[in-house]
């Protein structure tokens, strides 16, 4: 099966997609299982997962206090924004879920690798392939770190478009939707993708744009 391991909708401060509109996406690009991500927010996910339990996980991106981006995986309850990135993790593992390294090595958003190496012992899985991250090397650094450490590797699209979805996903083992199940298909799993156009980033810069407006 395969399934995109980060991507997001409306809940996030910079997209406008609708959640059903990508699922529906997701299912004619033959992605079995999406990951919603959004932003510090975890309300849609959770929406979603009720509705489609064996289509979507239900995840968060955390903003922590560090500046860098967290994600969890198979998430139950909300982690705030400027939780710091160690006790992020352990928050995320609290609570069961999965603690999903994001774009490890980009600027700004995964700090330009400065955590990679202190955090490493405490995710699950690392992100190899983003189809947003513009530099290949950027992305090559996700998969030396995750050979050098032994952690299992993901691939997402980090959509912010309907169209985007689909366009990076891990192929596994069909396997239950749960967190246990999950890690032992990525262990068998291969990672694919393609990288998205530029034209994405000016898509987000209006969804930014777009939700500071007033509402008609």
């Amino acid at each position: 099966m395969r399934l995109d391991l980060h991507l997001h909708t409306h809940g996030s401060w910079d997209c406008l997609s609708e959640p059903d509109a990508i699922l529906a996406q997701a299912r004619a690009k033959g992605i079995d299982r999406i990951a919603i991500t959004d932003h510090n927010h975890l309300g849609v996910a959770l929406r979603m997962a009720r509705r489609y339990p064996n289509e979507v996980i239900p995840g968060e991106e955390v903003k922590t206090a560090e500046g860098i981006d967290v994600i969890g995986l198979y998430m139950s309850e909300e982690i705030p924004k400027g939780t710091p990135a160690v006790a992020t993790c352990r928050r995320i593992r609290e609570q069961g879920g999965v603690v999903y390294l994001p774009h490890p090595y980009a600027p700004g958003k995964g700090g330009s690798g400065r955590l990679a190496e202190t955090l490493a012992p405490h995710v699950d899985v690392v992100e190899v392939f983003n189809a947003r991250l513009r530099s290949k090397e950027r992305n090559a650094r996700g998969a030396e770190l995750s050979r050098r450490h032994g952690i299992l590797q993901g691939a997402g699209s980090d959509a912010h478009t309907v169209a985007e979805v689909g366009n990076a996903w891990v192929e596994a083992p069909a396997h239950a939707n749960h967190p246990r199940a999950f890690l032992e298909a990525l262990g068998t799993a291969t990672i694919h993708g393609t990288r998205a156009g530029p034209h994405v980033f000016l898509l987000s810069n209006w969804a930014k744009i777009r939700k500071r407006l007033p509402k008609v």
